[in-house]
């Protein structure tokens, strides 16, 4: 039974990745300067602030094991920072409400372990979507400063259109799929009222050659929220929706939203 379930997600996954074409998106909030500076540099000071900042939770998305993760963990522990990863329960095929309340008892682990009130959390694609409704619903808002979302399709994906074509079903009968899907009764209690509750910071980043958000700008919040597109700061930067995780000018942007710096992404960073 695991194994058709594994072998129904790959598929999904796969199907995911086929190219899509998307419309342009709105203005970003803020307009990028006509020149991005390309120096990028971590002094001490920068370190030792870091290390004395949130620990940082890095939250995984659908079938996102711990290991993908390392690369941007390892920046951030390089930068100074206490950073722990979070894989989803069962590989986040279940549902994402289950595991929010599974991050929630994580999030009380970092912070009894570490002596921190509060943590900053770091997501990608689904995980985006489980720290939203642990902040929300679960009582996060009290216990996370900072939420960064990398590639989150905060407002559903086409994904299941996908599937279906492929003749395998709603989502092949993945849970977390479905409630990915764009009208999901799940994306429609997230969404519901305020996008960006509580004290916390929200920032979200996006970039156009997502292949699994579509359309591309649903991977953005409302009401107050930080929306980072990529390609509004580094046009000729190509970054999928993996490499969200990998890529260094996205990178240089979570830095500087955790030390609450000014958003200038290096685009040449590596």
């Amino acid at each position: 039974m695991l194994l058709r379930t594994i072998l129904a997600a790959t598929t999904a996954a796969t199907a995911l990745l086929l190219p899509a074409t998307a419309a342009h998106a709105a203005a970003e909030p803020t307009t990028p300067p006509a020149t991005v500076s390309t120096v990028d540099t971590v002094t001490a000071a920068d370190r030792a602030a870091a290390a004395a900042a949130d620990p940082v939770v890095v939250v995984g998305g659908l079938i996102g094991i711990s290991i993908a993760y390392e690369p941007i963990a390892a920046r951030l522990r390089a930068d100074g920072y206490r950073v722990s990863i979070y894989q989803l329960p069962n590989l986040g095929f279940g549902d994402i409400r289950e595991s929010a309340r599974a991050l929630s008892s994580y999030v009380d682990q970092v912070r009894a372990a570490t002596g921190a009130s509060r943590v900053d959390l770091v997501t990608h694609s689904e995980g985006g979507l489980v720290s939203r409704w642990y902040v929300k619903f679960l009582g996060g808002s009290a216990k996370v400063d900072q939420y960064v979302s990398l590639g989150s399709p905060q407002y559903g994906t086409y994904v299941a259109n996908i599937v279906n074509f492929l003749g395998l079903g709603s989502c092949a009968g993945i849970v977390a799929c479905q409630q990915m899907t764009i009208g999901s009764s799940f994306l429609a209690d997230l969404n519901a009222g305020d996008d960006t509750p509580g004290p916390v910071r929200w920032t979200t980043v996006r970039t156009w050659q997502d292949e699994l958000v579509r359309p591309v700008d649903n991977a953005a919040l409302a009401d107050g929220a930080t929306n980072i597109l990529v390609q509004a700061w580094c046009p000729l930067r190509v970054v999928g929706h993996l490499g969200l995780v990998l890529d260094g000018t996205t990178y240089t942007a979570v830095r500087q939203t955790l030390a609450d710096a000014q958003i200038r992404p290096n685009c040449f960073a590596v």
